[in-house]
């Protein structure tokens, strides 16, 4: 992945002396969609996740005038009915001085590239129904709301009872 430049911005991928720095992203995410309490991972997690011989996901980091102040994570999937992997963003964050700068667009505008690159036939993310800037801002790119799927999820001891690990 080419890292991408603009006037004074600059998009590289993340490297393994990222881990607090994206770490830190992600908590300033879950800060702003009112999540912060669900955000139990940590320093060590996070580098297994991203810097394993096999990651299971990749992140980028936005810099402006070299400090960062944006960053994405995001991992492939696959569509059968396509028969090719799609490209899935679990996190965007653009520091809350850094907005307005087109700097979300331009990460954005670099994943799809790179969902290009790499093959994929599509490029998904979830969106918080109440987000309504960030409705606005995808929209404003092209993307539209998958209405008719509805997310479903498993976890904690859910997840562990289905698995046959629990009551």
């Amino acid at each position: 992945m080419n890292p991408t430049s603009g006037p004074e911005f600059t998009i590289r991928p993340a490297v393994e002396a990222d881990v607090p720095l994206v770490l830190w992203f992600i908590r300033q995410l879950a800060e702003y969609e009112q999540l912060a309490h669900e955000v139990v991972i940590d320093e060590a997690a996070l580098r297994e996740l991203l810097f394993r011989e096999r990651p299971y996901a990749e992140s980028i980091i936005g810099e402006h005038a070299g400090k960062p102040v944006a960053f994405a994570l995001f991992f492939h999937t696959v569509s059968t009915f396509l028969g090719r992997p799609g490209l899935y963003l679990e996190d965007l964050f653009v520091a809350p001085e850094a907005r307005g700068k087109s700097f979300g667009r331009t990460m954005m505008a670099h994943l799809a590239g790179l969902a290009m690159e790499r093959g994929c036939g599509r490029f998904e993310w979830s969106v918080l129904d109440w987000n309504v800037n960030s409705i606005d801002f995808y929209k404003k790119l092209g993307a539209e709301a998958v209405d008719q799927w509805t997310v479903y999820r498993l976890k904690g001891d859910a997840l562990s009872a289905l698995a046959g690990n629990g009551s």
